[in-house]
């Protein structure tokens, strides 16, 4: 090998664990569309197991309700796939969890499902860090594969620029 070789960037499930564990702060994920990967990327990062309290696969709305304590009244007016839900899951998984720090998805994957309202590939992400949550919503193209890993990469990105905007 030369020793020009072009080294590859640090995956982003390190850097959040290692901001995590400088700030000595904690993470949860509850997912629906993803199904887990959004988990299952965090804990490919060694020492993850310190600052990883529990994860939520939601995907029904009655789970949503029972483990994040989605309201009844949002999941009927705004439905599952909505800014509303997404912000009340990331709330209520930091709750759940006593975490410091919630990511989450709820989206349409595909490839049946969507509406002219809400089509395949939307998908919304909510993030809570010590009080403070923001959504995203986002459209992915491609197939149930593609929609659900290209949330996953976002929903990361996303958790680590709030870890590090957070001033606390």
């Amino acid at each position: 090998m030369s020793s020009n070789r072009i080294m590859a960037e640090e995956p982003i499930e390190k850097k959040i664990t290692r901001i995590l564990l400088h700030k000595k702060m904690t993470v949860t994920a509850a997912e629906s569309c993803t199904g887990g990967l959004v988990a299952g990327t965090l804990v490919n990062a060694d020492g993850i197991s310190e600052v990883f309290k529990e994860s939520y696969i939601t995907y029904s709305n009655e789970a949503k309700h029972k483990l994040l304590g989605v309201k009844e009244e949002t999941l009927k007016m705004y439905g599952a796939v909505s800014r509303q839900t997404a912000l009340e899951m990331a709330e209520g998984a930091a709750k759940a969890a006593n975490a410091d720090a919630a990511i989450v998805t709820t989206g349409i994957a595909g490839p049946g499902g969507g509406t002219e309202e809400k089509p395949v590939g939307l998908v919304y992400i909510g993030c809570y860090v010590k009080g403070c949550t923001i959504v995203k919503r986002c459209f992915y193209g491609g197939d149930r594969q593609g929609v659900r890993y290209s949330a996953v990469k976002e929903a990361l990105d996303i958790l680590y620029c709030q870890l590090l905007a957070d001033e606390h």
